[in-house]
């Protein structure tokens, strides 16, 4: 299968993966560049399948930083309400600790997992694009682990217009 694929095909797909790092340079980048580039070859079967990859992953990504940063955020003020301080915790004049640090450790556990966890999406985010890319300059698909398929792959395998999927209907028996 790898002998059918062209190479300016293998070039887009690695493009189309490498594009989602441009998310460090412009908000939505992630999204907007692959998008533009999947769009220009989305004929091609080989650059359509990596490109709904491509932008399925990043979607969910996108979708778990939403949903751990809203539980963080949860998370912080629960614990924070839940916490009896003895005396008010803060720094004081000349930045002298005021309180129990003690007290604030299931928050400081928390935010820590937190943190953890973003990070670990941060570094499937480089090792899934990076492997992709990867793949798809070998003239491999790839699967990205964690993602969820928004964008699905075409059952038949071709990609056809709306037209041509309403010249295709079969006619309903009476």
């Amino acid at each position: 299968m790898t002998s059918e694929i062209k190479n300016p095909d293998k070039t887009v797909a690695a493009l189309i993966h490498l594009s989602t790092f441009s998310q460090f340079f412009f908000p939505f980048g992630n999204f907007i560049l692959p998008l533009i580039l999947w769009m220009a070859k989305k004929n091609d079967p080989f650059v359509d399948e990596h490109g709904k990859q491509a932008l399925n992953f990043q979607i969910s990504l996108y979708l778990y930083m939403v949903f751990l940063f809203t539980v963080g955020v949860a998370g912080v003020v629960l614990i924070g309400l839940n916490l009896d301080f003895d005396k008010p915790f803060y720094f004081g004049e000349h930045f002298n600790l005021t309180g129990d640090p003690s007290e604030a450790i299931p928050i400081i556990i928390f935010a820590v997992i937190i943190l953890l966890l973003g990070l670990s999406l941060f570094i499937l985010n480089l090792y899934g694009v990076i492997s992709a890319t990867i793949k798809a300059s070998e003239g491999k698909y790839y699967q990205y682990p964690l993602t969820i398929n928004f964008i699905t792959p075409d059952p038949s395998g071709i990609n056809q217009s709306k037209n041509e999927q309403f010249n295709n209907t079969q006619n309903p028996t009476p």
